[in-house]
């Protein structure tokens, strides 16, 4: 069961996952990020550089399966199939909800990223 900042729907010929990103409690972890990083005002682009960033360095099988559609207040990809799109979902939910893994990885790889 997903948290309500994500969720993932089935289309015919692709699956949307969509990350909610003004969500208070994603909301709150941004604010850490652009504590430890100026750049990382939490947008729906640089969530995307934060997950690119993630996903070459931590889960490479992904790389090449998705197709990114960031906005200012979200963050949405595009699947071809329903197991690529629920990996990526838990990518999200882990660091979400271990956001000192997430701030560990901005920290490490901030210089990295692609900001906004």
């Amino acid at each position: 069961i997903m948290p309500e900042y994500i969720s993932i729907e089935e289309f015919e010929d692709s699956i949307s996952l969509v990350f909610y990103i003004e969500n208070d409690q994603v909301m709150a972890i941004g604010e850490k990020l652009q504590e430890i990083n100026e750049n990382a005002y939490m947008n729906g682009y640089n969530w995307e550089a934060v997950l690119n960033c993630y996903i070459e360095n931590k889960a490479p099988q992904l790389m090449d399966s998705y197709e990114a559609d960031p906005e200012a207040g979200m963050y949405a990809a595009y699947f071809e199939n329903k197991e690529e799109a629920e990996a990526m979902a838990d990518i999200i939910v882990r660091l979400i909800e271990n956001e000192d893994e997430l701030i560990e990885f901005v920290s490490s790889y901030g210089d990295e990223m692609e900001w906004d």
